[in-house]
């Protein structure tokens, strides 16, 4: 097939020969092993011509498919075994790359000794592929940029308040008590509501909150001064649940879980550095380091 391939490409069987390093007497050779076995003319020859047959044209865009499938696989298993080394670039969230995203990275440079990495916590949108980023780990759902993406687990969500809150505070039994609670809001500017989910059930709150904070680190450390309810991912929220100090309220009910996806240029040919940072960032969404 390479050798019909590169005869039909240069139009000669010379030149191909030259170009795949034998003589133009194999080249003819082969081409005709092959016509023989097909039992069709792929070519016809003159002294000074050489054209493809309507058979051959067909059989040249098939062999063409094949031999680019072979070479994509060739290369992936090639990505796939060399050994993950370089400078790693990425950029995540502020608070979910602190949280979450650090632990990460000392698990990556532990696993990978060659690499280095430089990471970039911010809450604006990074176009990696203008600066220079291999990877961004993205919270929310996704804009439709181009990019290639691979999910990698959920964030999911409770409402919490220190106990001390809750004993001095109204009853609090169903969605609708929480109008009478003092609500701790991590909010953009604009927003006003919770839209609580519980299985099929869906519930949306307006929210006066006591407190509007533009970070889920403050909206957690408000409740544990006690001063309302918020809402938290569970694997921020659940150490302070076990020690005691902070309670989940209404359990069950939440906003809908958050994707986490790790977003990079193209997944065909993933540099293993950033293959095996995506594919432990996967495995720790798995064991629970994010997804709680």
């Amino acid at each position: 097939m390479r050798v019909f391939v590169a005869v039909v490409t240069d139009g000669s069987f010379t030149t191909a020969a030259d170009r795949l390093g034998t003589d133009k007497a194999r080249i003819s050779r082969i081409v005709s092993r092959m016509e023989k076995k097909l039992g069709a003319q792929l070519l016809t020859r003159s002294t000074r011509r050489l054209s493809v047959t309507e058979v051959g044209r067909d059989y040249f865009e098939r062999a063409m498919c094949i031999l680019t499938a072979a070479e994509a696989a060739e290369a992936a298993v090639a990505q796939q075994s060399r050994e993950p080394k370089g400078l790693l670039k990425l950029t995540a969230g502020s608070e979910f790359g602190t949280m979450v995203v650090d632990e990460w990275i000392a698990a990556f440079l532990r696993m990978a000794p060659k690499v280095t990495v430089e990471a970039e916590y911010t809450n604006r949108l990074v176009d990696i592929i203008h600066e220079g980023f291999d990877v961004a780990i993205r919270v929310g759902a996704l804009e439709d940029s181009g990019l290639s993406a691979r999910k990698l687990g959920e964030v999911s969500y409770g409402l919490y308040a220190a106990p001390g809150y809750l004993k001095r505070g109204p009853a609090l039994s169903a969605v609708g008590d929480l109008k009478r609670h003092n609500l701790i809001m991590k909010t953009t500017r604009g927003r006003s509501n919770w839209a609580l989910v519980n299985g099929e059930n869906t519930e949306k709150v307006t929210v006066s909150p006591r407190c509007a904070v533009n970070s889920t680190i403050a909206a957690k450390n408000l409740a544990l001064a006690g001063l309302g309810i918020t809402h938290l991912p569970r694997f921020m929220a659940e150490p302070y649940v076990a020690a005691g100090t902070l309670s989940c309220v209404l359990p069950g009910w939440a906003e809908a879980p958050a994707p986490v996806h790790a977003v990079f240029a193209s997944s065909r040919y993933m540099d293993p550095k950033v293959r095996s940072f995506v594919d432990l960032c996967l495995s720790a969404f798995k064991d629970g380091g994010g997804s709680q």
